[in-house]
């Protein structure tokens, strides 16, 4: 079974710069795409930076268990990480990472 990995750390310590490093290596890593209720950014697509979901969903989501940790950061406004995505990750027989605010 494949292992878990976290990084966390406050925003701007240079935690994507670490992940995205690793991944380019032949460590069987794949990171976890977080789901956020924000709407998206720029060019930001849904499955590939973030799984968009309105509040209302988010909520729902919750209540259903789907989340292995989830945080409302302003009202209304969620992150988490779907248990499914991580599932994803593991069947493909590899490593999950994670980053963590």
């Amino acid at each position: 079974m494949g292992k878990l990995i976290i990084f966390s750390a406050p925003s701007g310590t240079g935690k994507s710069t670490i992940v995205r490093y690793l991944i380019e290596k032949d460590l069987r890593l794949q990171f976890s795409i977080s789901a956020t209720s924000r709407l998206p950014r720029g060019e930001e697509k849904d499955g590939v930076e973030y799984y968009f979901l309105t509040p209302d969903e988010f909520r729902a989501r919750i209540k259903k268990e789907h989340f292995v940790e989830y945080e409302e950061v302003y009202e209304d406004n969620f992150y988490g990480t779907l248990k499914s995505e991580v599932d994803r990750i593991l069947a493909n027989g590899d490593n999950v990472v994670f980053d963590v605010d």
